[in-house]
């Protein structure tokens, strides 16, 4: 991987990281289904939610464990 693709990773973990964050923690999401009309649907977005999150998180690790790596 070259170092820009690195720090495309990167960015692309952490906006994930950060929007799927705010969805599951705060009433972002409820607001916005409950004023289209999909409120039925927030009994199982946890279930996108927290899996969204995880491999969020774990793509930020990756990109980061990458840019150390090439760095040594």
């Amino acid at each position: 991987m070259t170092e820009k693709a690195d720090g495309k990773l990167l960015a692309t973990g952490i906006v994930g990281a950060l929007i799927t964050a705010l969805c599951c923690f705060t009433p972002v999401l409820a607001v916005l289904f409950g004023a289209i009309g999909l409120s039925s649907v927030l009994g199982w977005i946890d279930f996108v939610l927290f899996p969204g999150l995880a491999f969020f998180a774990a793509l930020t690790a990756y990109a980061v464990w990458q840019r150390r790596a090439r760095r040594i």
